[in-house]
């Protein structure tokens, strides 16, 4: 464990979205989780920075500290219950509160068709994708709850709204996260804590490594992979998912919670309160079938509203 002080004043400008904040971001080391962490820092807010590998995480921090942040390095293991345990009790004894937790840790596991996959690596998946987000909720919540305010990041991703073939894996695992996002949200409602989650686009991380390496077992995604690391085409900046996080982690989110928000498709720059408002009336964003049963309070409000309009055209 490591902590890196602030060693300049904050940075001047505009409002600081996070100040004073606490965040403890879970897959801190690389790719969208490092990109998080400085949006965060740059925010105002303290950070504790999670993930197995201590170097990745050191030289995050000190990117951090040199602009003038704090951040805590814990490296932890975030399938193991008791390194998590001790990962938030750090983060409690040093800063005294988490206000924001971020699950941005994430495998695509095993490649290829499902009957060819090995099982045990498939189960593993889970521990990675969903499990981990279960237990730093399970150990954060109660904090945020004391509190009386919290903001929750878990990081869904492809194949959680469609099927990712040859992907099963890492596609019900993120499927998964919705729906625990959804759930906890709906259970954390009286407490004035907000649960969302993220699809963060196609972002060339290192977790794109993989399907380079497992070649044609990755069917249609070897050739999408390709072609945004050639030409850098359907491909999303790992800014862009960072930037979505800050909205989210901070009060212009409002009382937004239990939904599944596409970082680079979802036009959520521009969402003001009235947006929010709307969003959280409709079953929008959320995992849901098509049909009459699941969508009929929407199927009743247009129906409402179209003879509303009817009557004022009279």
């Amino acid at each position: 464990m490591s902590l890196y002080k602030k060693r300049v004043g904050s940075k001047v400008g505009g409002p600081l979205r996070l100040q004073d904040r606490v965040a403890l971001i879970v897959g801190a080391g690389r790719g969208i989780g490092e990109a998080i962490a400085v949006r965060f820092a740059a925010e105002g807010a303290r950070l504790i920075l999670a993930a197995r590998n201590a170097r990745e995480l050191e030289t995050v921090a000190k990117r951090i500290t040199a602009a003038g942040g704090t951040a805590l390095v814990v490296a932890t293991d975030v399938t193991a219950p008791e390194q998590v345990t001790n990962l938030v009790q750090k983060s409690i004894e040093t800063f005294g509160q988490v206000d924001i937790l971020v699950n941005a840790a994430g495998t695509y596991g095993p490649i290829g068709r499902a009957w060819e996959v090995d099982a045990q690596e498939w189960a593993n998946t889970f521990s990675v994708n969903l499990f981990s987000s279960f237990l730093l909720c399970q150990r954060v919540v109660p904090h945020m709850i004391r509190a009386g305010r919290g903001k929750i990041i878990n990081f869904s991703g492809g194949g959680a709204t469609s099927p990712l073939c040859r992907f099963s894996a890492y596609g019900v695992s993120k499927a998964a996260v919705v729906r625990f996002t959804e759930t906890l949200a709906e259970e954390l409602k009286e407490f004035n804590i907000q649960v969302n989650a993220i699809a963060p686009g196609a972002v060339d991380t290192k977790l794109q490594d993989s399907v380079m390496a497992a070649g044609e077992k990755a069917g249609d995604l070897l050739q999408r992979i390709s072609r945004l690391r050639e030409t850098g085409e359907g491909g999303t900046p790992r800014e862009v998912p960072a930037e979505l996080s800050v909205f989210l982690a901070s009060d212009d989110s409002g009382n937004l919670t239990g939904r599944l928000i596409s970082a680079p498709n979802d036009k959520w720059e521009s969402w003001t309160d009235e947006r929010l408002a709307e969003i959280m009336a409709k079953p929008w964003f959320t995992l849901r079938r098509l049909d009459s049963f699941t969508l009929r309070p929407l199927l009743e409000d247009m129906r409402a509203e179209a003879a509303t309009a009817h009557t004022n055209r009279r």
